[in-house]
């Protein structure tokens, strides 16, 4: 099933309503204008004729009920402009006046803005905070730096919204164990929310590298288990590692999270923390080791992955767990407790004289129905103080605890599954909601896990997945983005992966997803490139790759030839060939030799305003082959689709989430290519990513078949394959054969084996260009 975003009451987008409106942010005799631009996009917009100012004589009357959105709107319009609006205790006499309208649907409301004044009706106190924040973005900009600007009046345009939330549950969460960030930081991250009517703030408190807050029952959680010795430079998957040599950490207090947890309910965010178990526990062992199961001391993890040593299901572990989170749930007034349950290692356990005996004595199947036992002890225990859990999608796995949460992220599978059996769902999966991948193909681009995550895709999710019913997909309560920081040491990098990501999922949530990518997309992007200069006045260090160019090798009757393309609309594309001119790009272009380059700008008001765009093109005989796959590439790595593997360009030596690397899980790979003539060829060649650390392994062999009618192969040869670094190189000669038909065999690694990340999970195949001479 598919939620369909409602469309606006006006037949103009959000952009050309603000051009017809306004124009640009005009600001004249100390006169404030602004225009419209909103995200996440509301549900209804009416343009009204005129507009209201806010002057120093502009009254205000509001219920003490809304006293956080009261506040913040007040606050906001003395810090950006100066003016201190008056109060009104007569509400039908004041300019500005927020009330309730209980016939509104949950934090759902009504902002009218007319020459006379400006109402906001509210369903709830949640639902006036959301219009507030609606408010701030009809106004300008400059407002944002606070204090900077004196102004004797601010405009606000005539406009009828009215706006409500498509799911309840808006979510971004943050790990601040392989990273700690200090509270202050938290709190602006949390204003970041609020101002996009994000509801839901998911925090990763506890890691095997680090444990982040306070438990007073267990003191040397935060004199040991907060602080590792050194600290991974570089990519886990760089041989030889190296390390800093420099200890690091840090920890929450529970002063420090109780004013954290003020300022959120103050903006009406909901804080979800996370204490993860049986996995993920290495620094909360290396400070009491007999929540291990072999009672060894071990150090406070320095390095990124996943770790063999996981909580022992015994009397002093429960003990242990249910201390902290009676702690936990002390401090922490939401609904939710996280509990993780995601990548345990089962090793120990099946070493674990104790754990054999409770699987025995209960009557379990294996360690999987041990994690569950486990994971619903710790339920049962929470559900008695109040709270409900959620955990990650493994705590499906040999059996869902009864009022469990699932928050799905190894794709949607596993939301799919709870869902269809009436449990709770939150959608966050990797393809579409990590935004600790990288966000651009940019080379330049900092240093990331991996993965390829950029705009557009998270744009274009939809939380509810097809294969739900209209009834089984009421279960999806929402979605979040998720920040894991292995690879962001300082604010900045955070706000750089977050920003525009975050905004796109924001709209996913509240707006609904699009039914009409490409017409809705576009009008995003260009409210994005507009609400740009509301995050510079933020001072947020957003990542910019609005003006960034995409390369497409199409190919035709006639030849082949090249696409250009950049996300903003009334930008000018100039490139260059080798031997030509700079040229102003309008179509595509013919391309062959047997290499070429291509480079490329964008212009803006005749300024260059990006990077020089570089496209390197090797011609070969498979080029205009048809290619068909076994099986279709896992859809968070199928970006490039089939023209990936034979159109001339060559994938990232260290980026396999690129568009021209295609990634399949588990499978068995065989491509069939047909050349359409008999041709005579030397060698074939393709590569293969290599990567243990994130489960990508080169495959063992490749076969090589060939035919000459399609159906009857014979073998060629077979090339073992020896990786000794991540680009695995199959070059396969084949001696001047003719042939019209070849194919490849490359069978999966197979189950990747103890004591490696990802142990007992099948393995991933990424395969680059299949060059043919």
């Amino acid at each position: 099933m598919k939620r369909t975003r409602p469309t606006l009451t006006f037949a103009l987008s959000l952009l050309t309503l603000s051009i017809l409106l306004y124009g640009c942010n005009k600001k004249s005799n100390g006169l404030f204008v602004s225009e419209v631009n909103i995200i996440p996009a509301p549900q209804s917009i009416e343009p009204q004729d005129g507009s209201f100012l806010i002057t120093d004589e502009t009254t205000f009357s509001s219920s003490e009920e809304f006293k956080y959105a009261n506040q913040f709107f007040q606050k906001y319009i003395l810090n950006g402009t100066g003016i201190k609006l008056k109060p009104q205790s007569i509400p039908e006499k004041a300019d500005v006046r927020f009330k309730t309208d209980t016939t509104l649907p949950a934090e759902g409301y009504r902002l009218s803005v007319s020459e006379n004044g400006i109402l906001l009706e509210g369903a709830d106190k949640a639902g006036v905070f959301y219009g507030v924040q609606t408010i701030r973005q009809l106004l300008p900009a400059e407002m944002e730096a606070a204090m900077v600007l004196k102004k004797s009046a601010v405009e606000i345009p005539a406009v009828v919204i009215t706006d409500a939330p498509e799911f309840s549950y808006r979510g971004m969460h943050l790990d601040v164990a392989r990273h700690f960030f200090p509270k202050e930081f938290i709190k602006k991250y949390l204003s970041y929310l609020a101002m996009l009517k994000m509801n839901y703030f998911h925090w990763h408190l506890t890691e095997d590298q680090g444990w982040r807050i306070e438990i007073e029952q267990f003191p040397r959680l935060i004199t040991h288990a907060a602080f590792r010795d050194e600290t991974l430079i570089g990519h886990y998957s760089d041989t030889p590692q190296k390390f800093d040599g420099q200890r690091y950490g840090g920890f929450y207090t529970r002063e420090d999270i109780k004013e954290i947890i003020a300022y959120a309910e103050a903006h009406h965010i909901t804080i979800v923390p996370e204490i993860e178990m049986p996995g993920h526990a290495q620094a909360a062992i290396s400070a009491y080791p007999e929540l291990g199961c072999s009672g060894e001391q071990v150090q406070v993890a320095t390095k990124w992955g996943v770790f063999e040593n996981i909580y022992c299901p015994n009397q002093k572990t429960f003990a242990f767990l249910k201390g902290v989170l009676t702690e936990v749930i002390e401090l922490f007034p939401g609904e939710y407790i996280h509990i993780g349950g995601d990548e345990a290692p089962k090793t120990q356990w099946k070493q674990c004289a104790h754990c054999q005996k409770l699987i025995r004595d209960h009557g379990l199947k294996d360690e999987h129905e041990l994690q569950s036992w486990f994971i619903k002890e710790i339920e049962t225990f929470v559900n008695s103080k109040g709270k409900s859990i959620i955990g990650w999608d493994e705590i499906l796995e040999g059996g869902l605890a009864p009022n469990a949460t699932v928050m799905s992220w190894r794709g949607t599978q596993g939301g799919i599954e709870a869902a269809k059996s009436g449990h709770k769902v939150i959608m966050t999966p990797t393809s579409h909601a990590y935004f600790d991948y990288y966000q651009s193909e940019d080379p330049k681009e900092p240093l990331a896990i991996g993965g390829f995550l950029p705009l557009e895709k998270v744009y274009g999710f939809d939380p509810i997945p097809d294969e739900l019913t209209d009834e089984e997909a009421q279960y999806v309560l929402g979605a979040q983005g998720n920040v894991w920081t292995e690879y962001m040491k300082t604010e900045q990098q955070v706000e750089y992966m977050i920003f525009p990501r975050m905004l796109a999922m924001s709209e996913v949530v509240w707006s609904g997803p699009t039914d009409n990518f490409e017409e809705d997309y576009p009008d995003f992007v260009n409210r994005v490139e507009l609400f740009h200069e509301r995050l510079k006045e933020l001072d947020v260090n957003y990542a910019n790759h609005l003006y960034s160019i995409s390369g497409e090798v199409l190919k035709r009757k006639d030849g082949i030839y090249y696409k250009l393309s950049t996300p903003t609309s009334g930008k000018l594309i100039k490139y260059k060939l080798p031997e030509g001119p700079l040229t102003e790009y309008h179509e595509p272009f013919p391309i062959g030799g047997m290499r070429t380059q291509i480079k490329a700008m964008v212009y803006k008001k005749g300024q260059i305003v990006s990077d020089t765009f570089v496209e390197d093109i090797t011609f070969h005989k498979g080029m205009l082959s048809k290619i068909k796959l076994n099986t279709a590439p896992h859809k968070t790595y199928s970006s490039g689709g089939l023209a990936a593997l034979n159109n001339g360009v060559r994938g990232s030596d260290s980026r396999y989430g690129d568009s021209e690397w295609l990634g399949f899980w588990g499978d068995d790979l065989e491509i069939t290519i047909e050349l359409g003539t008999q041709q005579e060829l030397s060698w074939i060649s393709t590569s293969f990513f290599h990567a243990p650390g994130q489960w990508i392994y080169s495959p063992k062999n490749v076969t090589l078949l060939t035919s000459n009618n399609g159906k009857d192969y014979q073998i060629d040869q077979t090339l073992n394959l020896e990786p000794d670094a991540s680009r695995v190189n199959a070059i396969l000669n084949i001696n001047a054969i003719k042939t019209k038909f070849i194919k490849l065999k490359i069978p999966n690694f197979g189950t990747i084996p103890d004591g490696k990340q990802g142990a007992g999970n099948k393995a991933w195949t990424f395969i680059d260009e299949i060059v043919i001479q």
